[in-house]
Formats: C-alpha cells, structure tokens, sequence
C-alpha cells in the first residue's frame, strides 16, 4: 500500500530570517563543498527582501565546470544530502536534505550553467523591480491556491512569467 503524505503548497508573507537560514545552510554547504564551491548563492523567492514565498530556501553550490560536479556532489553526500540528479532540469544537479535538517533545497551548477544565469538574473530581475516582484508575488499567490496538492502544476504555471520578466528590460526609475 501506498500512503501518500499531504504537502500542500502554502505561500506565506516574507520572513526576516530567511537570511540568516540562508547563511546557516550555505555555511555547512561550505564546510562541506570547500574549495570546489566557486560561490554559493540565495536563490528562489526567499533571496528576494520583502516577496511572499513558500518557507523553503533554495541555494546553489556553484562550481567552476562539470568536472567538478561529480566531487562536490560526494562531499555533500559524507554530509548526508542525497543526490537526486537533475530531475529534468540541465546544468542542475539537484539533492533532498540531510535528514533531521530543516526542509530546504539544494542544486549544484556549474558556472557555465543556463539554469544558473536564469536563476541569478531573475533574482536581480525581482530584486531592481518592485512592480515586477509585487505582480510575481500575487501570480504565486494565485497559483498556491489553484494548485494547492500539484506541485509540478504550480511550478509549471510560473514558468511563462518567469520568462517574459527574463527577456523584458527593468523599468527605468522615477525619481
């Protein structure tokens, strides 16, 4: 018998510590990663000051090219991440959290990863552009209730936003 546990997609208003969860997770990333890691980076909703989000950080290992892929992802498995592949997602190697360790997620990319520069732009997209996060707030809003037990769905959904802000240039600043 399969038994299915309910995780609902929940939207809540941005919370102040996500920084420093962030900084948390990224340091034990580094303890772990260590010289391979060329950064890690804050990304998803939660890097993003004052957007309502799912409670949960993202964060990137970044790493210099593909031949470092496979020795960071060992060290973060002596650490208890479990590789998970791309899960779909080229120039993406996805992992589910250390048991015991508050829910987060994980990648590792390379530099020259498109995912990667996607992610970083879109974060500085939302970042420089108050409307732009405000309608990107009010789209996951509405999405979070519409696909509430479908999390392929709700990602799914965001995609056209996501990349229509990727290829629009910032409004310019009305001082």
């Amino acid at each position: 018998m399969i038994v299915r546990v309910s995780d609902p997609i929940v939207v809540v208003e941005y919370d102040p510590q996500w920084p420093s969860e962030f900084a948390r997770l990224r340091d034990r990333a580094q303890a772990a990663v260590g010289e391979v890691a060329r950064s890690i980076e804050h990304v998803g909703s939660t890097a993003v000051p004052g957007l309502a989000a799912k409670p949960v950080i993202d964060l990137v290992v970044v790493v210099e090219s593909d031949d470092d892929v496979p020795e960071a992802i060992r060290r973060l498995e002596v650490v208890g991440y479990v590789a998970r592949g791309d899960l779909g997602v080229p120039g993406r190697e996805a992992f589910s959290w250390p048991e015991g360790e508050v829910r987060h997620h994980l990648y590792v990319s390379p530099e020259t990863s498109d995912e990667l520069r996607a992610q970083l732009r879109f974060r500085v997209r939302l970042r420089s552009d108050p409307v732009l996060a405000r309608e990107y707030q009010a789209l996951k809003r509405d999405l979070a209730e519409r696909y509430r037990d479908d999390r392929p769905g709700y990602t799914d959904a965001k995609t056209d936003f996501i990349e229509a802000a990727l290829l629009s240039e910032p409004a310019e600043s009305c001082d």
